[in-house]
């Protein structure tokens, strides 16, 4: 038998502030991307857009989802993309990493292990590799074919450590990505109406067409 829950111990304008501040935080963290923005994206956009296989994007923890995020928006956009778990990676994925496609591996702090060791056998099976890191100094940095910099501040994560406001503008500029590189292609929002035919969106794409 559990125990019943116990009572809120935040008061009612305790518990706003808290809910207010990291949307504050949150805001700041994406808005301190926009000046951040340069050669280094231009560059992954192009080894996005001339990729002839797949992009796989990747990542732990938190990353992970975001990761899962960004290979869906690159998909609806027109560049084929899967999310792989970096750890399942290791344990056979691997087999689906070829010479023709490009990696994305998402980590903050560039230190995970499993991701690392994930992004060494996929460059030795001849993929292109990118890290998006805050860490121009970590070991994903290094080993990776082509870096994407952000940086947020430490305020931007809940108690400087549970990853909130940073994950959000990751999550910012996978949307970036998704949207500058489906403004390369031709007939891209073609492709996207031929590949979302369920859902509301759908159904508006059908009565448009």
């Amino acid at each position: 038998m559990t125990d019943a829950p116990t009572a809120r111990v935040l008061d009612d304008a305790t518990a706003l502030e808290i809910a207010r501040q990291v949307l504050r935080s949150d805001a700041a963290a994406v808005a301190g991307l926009v000046d951040q923005l340069g050669e280094q994206f231009l560059g992954i956009v192009d080894v996005l857009v001339r990729c002839t296989g797949k992009v796989l994007v990747t990542g732990m923890g938190t990353s992970g989802a975001t990761a899962r995020r960004i290979a869906h928006l690159l998909s609806v956009g027109g560049t084929p993309s899967l999310y792989v778990n970096a750890a399942d990676g290791l344990h056979g994925g691997l087999g689906a990493v070829g010479p023709d496609d490009v990696l994305v591996a998402i980590s903050k702090g560039g230190r995970s292990d499993e991701l690392n060791e994930f992004v060494l056998r996929s460059a030795e099976r001849g993929a292109a590799t990118v890290a998006m890191t805050s860490d121009s100094d970590s070991p994903l940095a290094d080993i990776a074919d082509h870096l994407l910099i952000t940086v947020t501040e430490p305020d931007a994560d809940f108690g400087q450590v549970i990853a909130m406001g940073s994950s959000l503008a990751n999550c910012a500029i996978g949307d970036a990505l998704a949207a500058v590189t489906m403004g390369a292609r031709q007939n891209a929002w073609a492709s996207f109406a031929q590949s979302h035919p369920g859902g509301a969106v759908g159904k508006l794409l059908a009565a448009t067409d």
